[in-house]
Protein backbone atom coordinates (compact mmCIF):
# COMPACT_ATOMS: atom_id res chain seq x y z
CA UNK A 1 0.00 0.00 0.00
CA UNK A 2 1.40 3.37 -1.04
CA UNK A 3 2.41 5.65 1.79
CA UNK A 4 1.06 9.21 2.01
CA UNK A 5 3.86 11.73 1.90
CA UNK A 6 4.54 13.42 5.23
CA UNK A 7 3.66 16.86 3.86
CA UNK A 8 0.26 15.67 2.64
CA UNK A 9 -0.44 13.91 5.94
CA UNK A 10 0.27 17.11 7.85
CA UNK A 11 -2.08 19.00 5.55
CA UNK A 12 -4.85 16.43 6.09
CA UNK A 13 -4.45 16.55 9.89
CA UNK A 14 -4.01 20.29 9.98
CA UNK A 15 -7.15 21.12 8.01
CA UNK A 16 -9.63 19.79 10.62
CA UNK A 17 -7.70 21.48 13.41
CA UNK A 18 -7.70 24.76 11.52
CA UNK A 19 -11.43 24.48 10.83
CA UNK A 20 -12.09 23.71 14.50
CA UNK A 21 -10.06 26.73 15.63
CA UNK A 22 -11.94 28.93 13.16
CA UNK A 23 -15.29 27.63 14.40
CA UNK A 24 -14.37 28.19 18.05
CA UNK A 25 -13.07 31.67 17.27
CA UNK A 26 -16.28 32.61 15.46
CA UNK A 27 -18.37 31.14 18.26
CA UNK A 28 -16.51 33.14 20.89
CA UNK A 29 -16.84 36.34 18.85
CA UNK A 30 -20.55 35.69 18.44
CA UNK A 31 -21.03 35.09 22.16
CA UNK A 32 -19.05 38.22 22.97
CA UNK A 33 -21.21 40.25 20.59
CA UNK A 34 -24.39 38.87 22.18
CA UNK A 35 -23.03 39.72 25.64
CA UNK A 36 -22.14 43.27 24.61
CA UNK A 37 -25.58 43.83 23.10
CA UNK A 38 -27.24 42.45 26.25
CA UNK A 39 -25.18 44.77 28.42
CA UNK A 40 -25.82 47.81 26.23
CA UNK A 41 -29.55 47.21 25.67
CA UNK A 42 -30.79 48.63 29.01
CA UNK A 43 -28.76 51.79 28.46
CA UNK A 44 -30.16 52.24 24.96
CA UNK A 45 -33.75 51.52 26.03
CA UNK A 46 -33.52 54.02 28.88
CA UNK A 47 -33.03 56.80 26.33
CA UNK A 48 -36.49 56.02 24.94
CA UNK A 49 -38.15 55.80 28.36
CA UNK A 50 -38.62 59.54 28.67
CA UNK A 51 -42.01 58.77 27.10
CA UNK A 52 -44.25 55.75 26.83
CA UNK A 53 -45.38 53.11 29.28
CA UNK A 54 -42.44 50.82 30.16
CA UNK A 55 -43.16 47.26 31.30
CA UNK A 56 -41.15 45.68 34.09
CA UNK A 57 -39.32 42.36 33.83
CA UNK A 58 -41.64 40.67 36.39
CA UNK A 59 -44.68 41.84 34.44
CA UNK A 60 -43.25 40.51 31.19
CA UNK A 61 -42.32 37.20 32.81
CA UNK A 62 -45.79 36.70 34.25
CA UNK A 63 -47.35 37.47 30.87
CA UNK A 64 -45.09 34.95 29.13
CA UNK A 65 -45.94 32.31 31.74
CA UNK A 66 -49.66 33.00 31.39
CA UNK A 67 -50.00 34.36 34.93
CA UNK A 68 -52.46 37.27 35.34
CA UNK A 69 -51.06 40.79 35.27
CA UNK A 70 -53.02 43.90 36.18
CA UNK A 71 -51.52 47.27 35.29
CA UNK A 72 -53.24 50.46 34.17
CA UNK A 73 -50.76 53.24 33.52
CA UNK A 74 -51.54 56.51 35.27
CA UNK A 75 -49.66 59.70 34.47
CA UNK A 76 -47.75 61.37 37.25
CA UNK A 77 -49.91 64.52 37.14
CA UNK A 78 -53.03 62.42 37.73
CA UNK A 79 -51.74 60.53 40.79
CA UNK A 80 -52.80 61.83 44.18
CA UNK A 81 -49.84 63.91 45.41
CA UNK A 82 -49.94 62.04 48.70
CA UNK A 83 -48.74 58.80 47.10
CA UNK A 84 -45.39 59.91 45.63
CA UNK A 85 -44.69 61.84 48.83
CA UNK A 86 -45.36 58.74 50.93
CA UNK A 87 -43.28 56.56 48.63
CA UNK A 88 -40.32 58.94 48.76
CA UNK A 89 -40.69 59.09 52.55
CA UNK A 90 -40.73 55.30 52.85
CA UNK A 91 -38.28 54.20 50.17
CA UNK A 92 -35.78 56.95 49.47
CA UNK A 93 -35.83 60.14 51.54
CA UNK A 94 -32.80 61.52 49.66
CA UNK A 95 -34.30 60.83 46.25
CA UNK A 96 -34.08 64.47 45.15
CA UNK A 97 -30.48 65.01 46.23
CA UNK A 98 -28.62 61.87 45.13
CA UNK A 99 -27.71 60.90 41.59
CA UNK A 100 -29.12 57.41 41.48
CA UNK A 101 -27.31 55.93 44.48
CA UNK A 102 -27.50 57.08 48.08
CA UNK A 103 -23.88 56.55 49.05
CA UNK A 104 -24.50 57.63 52.64
CA UNK A 105 -27.27 55.07 53.17
CA UNK A 106 -25.16 52.42 51.47
CA UNK A 107 -22.23 53.15 53.78
CA UNK A 108 -24.49 52.91 56.83
CA UNK A 109 -25.88 49.59 55.60
CA UNK A 110 -22.36 48.19 55.22
CA UNK A 111 -21.40 49.37 58.72
CA UNK A 112 -24.55 47.79 60.17
CA UNK A 113 -23.73 44.51 58.43
CA UNK A 114 -20.17 44.61 59.83
CA UNK A 115 -21.64 45.10 63.31
CA UNK A 116 -23.69 41.95 62.90
CA UNK A 117 -27.02 43.62 62.16
CA UNK A 118 -29.29 42.48 59.37
CA UNK A 119 -28.12 43.70 55.98
CA UNK A 120 -30.48 46.38 54.70
CA UNK A 121 -30.91 46.94 50.99
CA UNK A 122 -30.25 50.70 50.94
CA UNK A 123 -31.65 50.67 47.41
CA UNK A 124 -32.84 53.96 46.02
CA UNK A 125 -35.98 54.37 43.95
CA UNK A 126 -33.73 54.72 40.91
CA UNK A 127 -32.01 51.43 41.69
CA UNK A 128 -35.38 49.75 42.08
CA UNK A 129 -36.44 51.11 38.69
CA UNK A 130 -33.27 49.63 37.17
CA UNK A 131 -33.97 46.29 38.85
CA UNK A 132 -37.65 46.17 37.93
CA UNK A 133 -37.13 47.14 34.30
CA UNK A 134 -34.01 45.18 33.44
CA UNK A 135 -32.34 43.15 36.20
CA UNK A 136 -35.09 41.35 38.10
CA UNK A 137 -34.05 37.69 37.46
CA UNK A 138 -30.45 38.18 38.58
CA UNK A 139 -29.34 37.15 42.10
CA UNK A 140 -28.68 39.96 44.57
CA UNK A 141 -24.88 40.26 44.54
CA UNK A 142 -24.60 39.87 40.76
CA UNK A 143 -27.50 42.27 40.22
CA UNK A 144 -25.83 45.01 42.26
CA UNK A 145 -22.80 44.95 39.94
CA UNK A 146 -25.07 45.91 37.04
CA UNK A 147 -27.54 47.95 39.07
CA UNK A 148 -25.13 50.63 40.30
CA UNK A 149 -23.90 51.94 36.92
CA UNK A 150 -27.37 51.56 35.42
CA UNK A 151 -28.95 53.60 38.22
CA UNK A 152 -26.39 56.35 37.65
CA UNK A 153 -27.23 56.31 33.94
CA UNK A 154 -30.99 56.42 34.55
CA UNK A 155 -30.60 59.40 36.86
CA UNK A 156 -28.42 61.15 34.27
CA UNK A 157 -30.80 60.78 31.31
CA UNK A 158 -34.26 60.84 32.92
CA UNK A 159 -35.86 63.64 34.99
CA UNK A 160 -36.56 62.80 38.61
CA UNK A 161 -40.30 63.10 38.09
CA UNK A 162 -40.17 60.62 35.21
CA UNK A 163 -38.15 58.14 37.28
CA UNK A 164 -40.76 58.37 40.03
CA UNK A 165 -43.59 58.08 37.50
CA UNK A 166 -42.11 54.87 36.09
CA UNK A 167 -41.57 53.45 39.56
CA UNK A 168 -45.16 54.16 40.60
CA UNK A 169 -46.36 52.33 37.49
CA UNK A 170 -44.18 49.22 37.69
CA UNK A 171 -43.85 48.52 41.42
CA UNK A 172 -45.76 45.46 42.60
CA UNK A 173 -48.64 46.68 44.80
CA UNK A 174 -50.88 43.68 45.21
CA UNK A 175 -50.71 39.96 45.99
CA UNK A 176 -52.15 38.70 42.70
CA UNK A 177 -50.26 40.45 39.93
CA UNK A 178 -51.30 44.04 40.65
CA UNK A 179 -48.56 46.31 39.34
CA UNK A 180 -48.49 50.07 39.60
CA UNK A 181 -50.37 52.61 41.67
CA UNK A 182 -53.65 52.37 39.75
CA UNK A 183 -54.06 48.60 39.97
CA UNK A 184 -52.84 48.59 43.58
CA UNK A 185 -55.24 51.34 44.57
CA UNK A 186 -58.22 49.66 42.93
CA UNK A 187 -57.36 46.37 44.61
CA UNK A 188 -56.88 47.88 48.07
CA UNK A 189 -59.50 50.63 48.11
CA UNK A 190 -61.73 50.15 45.10
CA UNK A 191 -60.88 53.45 43.42
CA UNK A 192 -58.28 55.26 41.37
CA UNK A 193 -54.88 56.35 42.66
CA UNK A 194 -55.96 59.86 41.72
CA UNK A 195 -58.27 59.95 44.75
CA UNK A 196 -56.04 58.50 47.47
CA UNK A 197 -56.12 60.15 50.87
CA UNK A 198 -52.90 60.68 52.87
CA UNK A 199 -53.59 57.58 54.96
CA UNK A 200 -54.38 55.38 51.95
CA UNK A 201 -51.27 56.57 50.15
CA UNK A 202 -49.16 55.79 53.22
CA UNK A 203 -50.71 52.31 53.48
CA UNK A 204 -49.72 51.55 49.88
CA UNK A 205 -46.20 52.81 50.56
CA UNK A 206 -46.00 50.59 53.63
CA UNK A 207 -46.56 47.37 51.64
CA UNK A 208 -43.94 48.09 48.96
CA UNK A 209 -41.26 45.74 50.31
CA UNK A 210 -43.54 42.74 49.95
CA UNK A 211 -47.22 43.07 48.95
CA UNK A 212 -47.56 39.30 49.29
CA UNK A 213 -46.97 39.47 53.05
CA UNK A 214 -48.30 42.98 53.75
CA UNK A 215 -51.73 44.25 52.88
CA UNK A 216 -53.10 47.75 52.37
CA UNK A 217 -56.55 46.26 51.89
CA UNK A 218 -56.56 44.61 55.32
CA UNK A 219 -53.62 46.24 57.12
CA UNK A 220 -52.24 44.65 60.24
CA UNK A 221 -50.81 46.59 63.20
CA UNK A 222 -47.32 46.73 61.66
CA UNK A 223 -48.53 48.15 58.36
CA UNK A 224 -50.72 50.69 60.15
CA UNK A 225 -47.78 51.76 62.30
CA UNK A 226 -45.53 52.18 59.27
CA UNK A 227 -48.24 54.14 57.46
CA UNK A 228 -48.43 56.57 60.37
CA UNK A 229 -44.67 57.04 60.26
CA UNK A 230 -44.68 57.70 56.52
CA UNK A 231 -47.52 60.20 56.82
CA UNK A 232 -45.46 62.16 59.34
CA UNK A 233 -42.33 61.97 57.21
CA UNK A 234 -44.20 63.12 54.13
CA UNK A 235 -45.05 66.37 55.89
CA UNK A 236 -41.52 67.02 57.12
CA UNK A 237 -39.93 70.31 56.02
CA UNK A 238 -36.93 68.61 54.44
CA UNK A 239 -39.07 66.31 52.37
CA UNK A 240 -41.30 69.19 51.32
CA UNK A 241 -38.25 70.98 49.92
CA UNK A 242 -37.20 67.77 48.23
CA UNK A 243 -40.64 67.44 46.73
CA UNK A 244 -40.50 70.97 45.37
CA UNK A 245 -37.25 70.07 43.61
CA UNK A 246 -38.91 67.06 41.96
CA UNK A 247 -41.80 69.17 40.73
CA UNK A 248 -39.40 71.61 39.03
CA UNK A 249 -38.05 68.96 36.67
Amino acid sequence: MAEIPASEANDLCGAPRSQARTFVSRLLRGLLLVLLVALALPYMLTLFYRVGHPVSAPMAWRAVMGVPVQRQWIDFAEISPYLPRSVVASEDAHFCSHHGIDWGALHEAILDAEDGEDLRGASTITQQVAKNLFLWPLPGVVRKLFEFPLALWIDAVLPKERILEIYLNVAELGPAGQFGAEAGSFYAFGRSAATLSPREAALLAAILPNPHLRSARNPGPGVRRLAGTYMARAQAAGLSRCWDEVRRY
